[in-house]
């Protein structure tokens, strides 16, 4: 059996969760299967990168459609080069549109892991125009064709099915997102951190996200005044998908910057090694999303000992054990796009309450990091979710390839 990984993000170049996922499963998935990948971007020092597709420069001019246009140029290109794989396992829009063509026109089987859903991020229609109706349409036609659909979450399956009523419920699997607890570990403090100000005798309530409405940092800004202090802030915050984005959370960031407690803005990408430092030393994680299929950076935070404050969307509710491993904090969402919290002044105020109440019971503290690294240990191991993959591979080609 001969699988071809097709994916926008692959290490060095990784801005999110999905990145992550495709470099971590891709390296134990090649311990079982003949493997290879296919990415975007520069060209890969990696064995397991059969090729990288860039950009037609033609495109560059078009406007915000262009994302989109690049996207399915690279398909095109990627095209060329998938008739002898037996398995085209694509992930997100950016990739989908290459494996249903070699679907199509090789016969492969095409698998499709959902990390997110385009309806449900209507906010992307700000970053890429009249290019989101292209996004849409790929992933609807990708997954109704695909030969098997991996799920991260089972809220993320309930989503495909009511987004896409004429996908198949036994058409989709779930598989958990994983991490790897050799990288993400508890480690000691090394004091490389306090470069940014960092305050190693405070308590620590600590964001990690790209700056995206995805991501709801607006509202931990905005609960920032309330939140004990005690604690100092710490922003680790990623690219923003647009300038207007950017300006609106920088408005925020500048009140925030106020509190007593501190705040401390990091906008670079931090190695695996500081972030675990940072996640050791955490009080807590605050993860206010209000769209997260999985929420990776919660397993990777607990698997440092970390407890979890999160809204309870999605997958999050499925990875944070409430009152045991973290808190998960209610959020009523509207039924209409943009999706947001019917009330952001009450979400607000309780992602204060719930990060502050942990802030003040140094046992419950205690009993968080011990279970938050334990529950990471036994359910989310990479080892078991290639595993997983694998059988489901074998499922659609059969055992002897």
């Amino acid at each position: 059996m001969k699988v071809a990984v097709l994916t926008k993000e692959y290490p060095p170049e990784v801005y999110g969760g999905a990145g992550v996922h495709v470099g971590e499963l891709s390296a134990e998935l090649a311990k079982l299967v003949d493997l290879e990948i296919h990415c975007f971007g520069a060209e890969r020092q990696d064995a397991l990168v059969k090729q990288n597709y860039v950009s037609w420069e033609l495109l560059a001019d078009t406007g915000p459609i262009s994302i989109a246009l690049d996207a399915m140029s690279r398909d095109l290109a990627m095209l060329a080069n998938l008739e002898d794989a037996d398995i085209c396992h694509s992930h997100t829009w950016y990739t989908n549109f290459a494996g249903y063509l070699a679907q199509r026109a090789f016969g492969a089987k095409h698998v499709v892991t959902s990390h997110s859903l385009e309806p449900l991020r209507p906010w992307k229609r700000e970053q890429l125009g009249p290019g989101y109706e292209l996004s849409v349409w790929i992933e609807k036609t990708a997954l109704l064709a695909a030969d098997r659909i991996i799920a991260v979450s089972s809220a993320m399956k309930q989503d495909i099915l009511t987004c896409y009523p004429d996908v198949q419920a036994g058409n989709v699997d779930v598989i958990y997102n994983g991490v790897d607890t050799r990288k993400w570990r508890p480690r000691p403090w090394s004091g490389s951190l306090e470069r940014f100000k960092i305050d190693p005798e405070k308590q620590l309530a600590v964001f990690l996200g790209r700056i995206t409405r995805q991501k709801g940092l607006s509202y931990l800004l905005k609960a920032a005044p309330l939140i004990n202090d005690s604690a100092q802030l710490v922003i680790c915050a990623g690219r923003p998908d647009t300038e207007e984005i950017r300006e609106e959370v920088h408005s925020l960031l500048r009140v925030a910057s106020q509190r007593a407690g501190g705040l401390v803005l990091i906008e670079q990408v931090l190695p695996t090694e500081e972030l675990s430092e940072l996640f050791t030393r955490a009080a807590c994680l605050v993860c206010p999303s209000i769209y997260e299929p999985f929420g990776l950076v919660n397993v990777e935070a607990m698997a440092c000992g970390a407890p979890v404050v999160a809204s309870a969307v999605g997958g999050i509710k499925e990875i944070v054990d409430d009152g045991t491993t973290g808190y998960l904090v209610p959020v009523d969402l509207e039924e209409a796009p943009p999706y947001e919290p019917k009330d952001g002044e009450s979400f607000a105020e309780a992602i204060a309450a719930k990060v502050n109440l942990l802030l003040s019971d140094s046992d419950r503290l205690r009993e968080m990091r011990k279970e938050a690294k334990r529950t990471v240990e036994t359910r989310f191991s990479w080892s078991k979710i290639a595993q997983q993959t694998l059988d489901l591979y074998r499922d659609l080609t059969g055992p002897d390839r």
